[in-house]
């Protein structure tokens, strides 16, 4: 498999060339990839696609990986059965 089918995220199907294409275009940040195509924000949360995104954004814009910016979190922030909003059994929590 080449690079330009590697895929990146698997809940929205975002290939490595996408990621590539967006940071060409002067995306800086996983928030921005993340708003212009969806990559980390399908069931996962980005648990297995953030990582890949910021290791690229570190060799593109050649700088540490500790200097690439982290997404925002919002609750929830690991999945949570419906029947926990809405009062479930206290296995459903």
């Amino acid at each position: 498999m080449d690079q330009k089918t590697t895929i990146v995220c698997r809940c929205e199907d975002i290939t490595m060339e996408e990621i590539r294409e967006l940071i060409k275009k002067g995306c800086t940040t996983i928030d921005e990839i993340k708003r212009l195509s969806r990559c980390g924000m399908g069931p996962c949360q980005g648990r297995t696609c953030r990582p890949v995104v910021a290791q690229e954004l570190s060799k593109t814009l050649n700088i540490p990986l500790s200097e690439v910016k982290m997404t925002t979190f919002r609750q929830p922030m690991k999945p949570v059965k419906l029947g926990a909003f809405l009062g479930g059994d206290e296995d459903d929590k």
